[in-house]
């Protein structure tokens, strides 16, 4: 899962410290505050989000739609992940 806090990471290369879950504060190396851009960090969380989303059957589950695919000429694996990707679009 994505979070701000690692949109904050990636935004602001001198931050090595976030805290909080709305109201987010940042500091550098030296312990100084950084002050952070919030429009930015959500502008850019929302380029993300849908992979947080996403929820794709398990593996072992997709495994077996593959694997009952092959024997019953089905495609029940590519329309379930083509379901989520529908339902989930990237921005």
């Amino acid at each position: 899962m994505i979070t701000k806090h690692e949109i904050i990471f990636k935004l602001y290369a001198n931050v090595v410290k976030v805290t909080g879950t709305d109201n987010f504060k940042a500091w550098d190396s030296s312990g100084n505050e950084v002050t952070i851009n919030m429009s930015d960090v959500n502008a850019e969380f929302a380029k993300v989000e849908y992979k947080n989303k996403r929820q794709y059957p398990a593996i072992s589950e997709q495994l077996d739609l593959l694997y009952w695919d092959k024997k019953n000429g089905t495609n029940k694996w590519v329309e379930a992940v083509d379901k989520v990707k529908s339902d989930n679009p990237k921005p």
